[in-house]
């Protein structure tokens, strides 16, 4: 059984809830790029107009590659999607997202989630603490850098 590791943050962003909801679930294949992330590819197929299966593959060193795919749900009315991983290495872990606004010209993303750690079967508390710590400040990290890039497209 996989060890379970919840976490959450909030990411605020100065682009109204509206304009950052529909920038942040308009995926591209450069997304990872904006992330820092290098060597990774996507391919995104949308399967309604609300329903995305995005496929990354990502490839470490000369022989190696890693493939993730998730099924992401869009529920623009709310402004929140999910994310759930069908393969790789957290295979069914599932990630939410929902934007809520701020002032007038901001807005401010909260994320939940649910990491399943294959690794280790049975993890001790403190190992599964580091992790969902590790998790976070990952996800966060990423999130920082996609508020910027979002700010500056949206100027």
């Amino acid at each position: 059984m996989p060890t379970p590791t919840y976490y959450h943050f909030q990411q605020h962003f100065n682009v109204p809830a509206r304009k950052a909801f529909e920038w942040c679930t308009t995926y591209t294949p450069g997304d990872h790029a904006l992330m820092g992330e290098k060597d990774v590819s996507r391919k995104i197929e949308n399967i309604t107009d609300r329903t995305i299966i995005l496929t990354d593959t990502f490839n470490i060193g000369a022989d190696n590659q890693i493939e993730k795919q998730k099924l992401v749900q869009i529920y623009p009315e709310i402004l929140f999607w999910t994310s759930t991983h069908l393969s790789g290495p957290a295979k069914h872990s599932q990630f939410t997202y929902n934007i809520t606004a701020g002032a007038v010209d901001n807005s401010q993303l909260d994320f939940t989630g649910l990491l399943l750690a294959y690794e280790n079967e049975k993890i001790s508390a403190v190992d599964a603490a580091q992790l969902s710590k590790k998790a976070r400040k990952e996800d966060a990290g990423s999130w920082a850098l996609l508020a910027k890039a979002m700010e500056q497209d949206l100027r």
